[in-house]
């Protein structure tokens, strides 16, 4: 079985990580109420996605309105 002739130095180790980190995802604003939603997304503020009102929220706590 081979075996590495000498340590792997941590300059050389994280060289070769330098493509390990966190990616941020596209944040846009909303064109309805301007919050900042991740893009191709309903919005969790006001409900909307591409102009129309998908989720029906209660426009007081941001919550589902109930059926009348």
């Amino acid at each position: 079985m081979a075996v590495p002739f000498r340590r792997t130095s941590k300059t050389a180790k994280r060289l070769r990580r330098g493509h390990f980190k966190l990616h941020v995802t596209g944040m846009v604003a909303c064109p309805h109420c301007g919050a900042l939603i991740q893009a191709h997304h309903v919005c969790p503020e006001c409900g909307y996605y591409n102009g129309k009102d998908v989720l029906h929220l209660s426009k007081e706590k941001g919550e589902p309105a109930k059926k009348k």
